[in-house]
């Protein structure tokens, strides 16, 4: 629905008429003028034409100020589009994920329409998806490898969290793993946030191999700041190959083990994702877990409308300066 936020700015239109009308003509001292009753029969036919161009001229500069002026009063008005009515969800979590950026997520073990994609690639395509059906919570994001770090803080801007995670380059962070790192980076950024709101999921296709912290330690700090942690474990676990279709193991070995620990210890659960599908099947099973409650409170979008009049106002200017200069 199109609508004007400030309305009453419209209230202003009659001011350039009042302004005509209160002002005084300036006084001239007046002077005789010769009448030259046969002027009009001196002039060409070629001036003649060309006189009553020019009488028409002033009509027409005289609406193209008009429509400057309506144009400007639209655009001081604040035309805006209203959307329809959009339920606001009110769950209120705040979610930190932890991405795994080492180099063994490069490895090409998932396949999607006959293309074998990396790791971090299938990652990308299915939680940067879960992020955005995550409206009405806080999510941020840290990614690790050798170091953890937050690519993005808690933040309600979910098309920036998906941005920055598309963004994200395997190595950048160090060829190892350190989960308890990561975890212990987590706790930090939560442990300030409402209790039964603070909620981590980490991914990752390794082990610890680097990092201060043991995840295990990092797991029972997290625990005890009531965080909550749904660990999910990537890649598959081998790949036919070869002329003799032999099974070969692919990167790190995955810890399953302590990725199971850390999610009993916090009273989360822990998922294994061989391929796509059981990616994407993993986080619709935490959208179950962890569901966004819609509320009673509602907005609706709106969409700013004013350069249009703008626009419109800078193109009468341009045709009126032009006329002007060619009169």
């Amino acid at each position: 629905m199109l609508s004007l936020a400030w309305w009453w700015v419209l209230l202003i239109a009659p001011l350039p008429l009042l302004i005509r009308f209160a002002s005084k003509p300036l006084q001239t001292k007046r002077e005789t003028a010769l009448y030259v009753p046969f002027y009009s029969s001196l002039a060409s036919p070629e001036k003649k034409g060309d006189h009553s161009v020019r009488f028409r001229l002033p009509d027409l500069n005289l609406s193209l100020l008009i429509l400057i002026w309506v144009s400007l009063l639209i655009a001081a008005a604040r035309p805006i589009w209203l959307g329809e009515s959009v339920a606001l969800p009110v769950s209120g979590r705040d979610l930190m994920m932890a991405v795994d950026i080492s180099g063994s997520m490069e490895e090409h073990d998932f396949a999607y329409g006959g293309n074998r994609l990396t790791r971090l690639q299938a990652v990308k395509a299915v939680a940067g998806e879960f992020i955005e059906r995550r409206q009405g919570d806080r999510v941020g994001l840290i990614l690790f490898g050798t170091q953890a770090y937050v690519q993005t803080p808690l933040t309600f801007d979910l098309k920036t969290v998906r941005h920055f995670l598309e963004e994200a380059v395997i190595g950048l962070a160090g060829q190892n793993t350190s989960i308890g790192d990561a975890i212990g980076l987590s706790v930090k950024r939560l442990r300030e946030r409402p209790a039964q709101s603070r909620l981590l999921i980490l991914l990752t296709d390794g082990s610890n191999t680097s990092g201060l912290v043991s995840p295990q330690e990092a797991s029972r700090l997290a625990a005890k700041e009531d965080i909550r942690i749904h660990t999910i474990g990537v890649g598959a676990e081998a790949r036919v190959g070869g002329l003799f279709n032999f099974f070969s193991q692919r990167g790190r070995p995955l810890d399953e083990k302590s990725l199971k620990e850390i999610a009993d210890a916090t009273g989360g659960r822990y998922f294994r994702a061989r391929d796509l599908d059981e990616l994407g099947e993993i986080y619709a099973l935490i959208d179950e877990l962890e569901p966004t409650e819609v509320g009673d409170d509602f907005y609706r979008p709106l969409t700013e409308l004013y350069y249009w009049p703008l626009i419109l106002m800078g193109l009468l200017i341009t045709v009126l300066y032009w006329r002007r200069r060619a009169a």
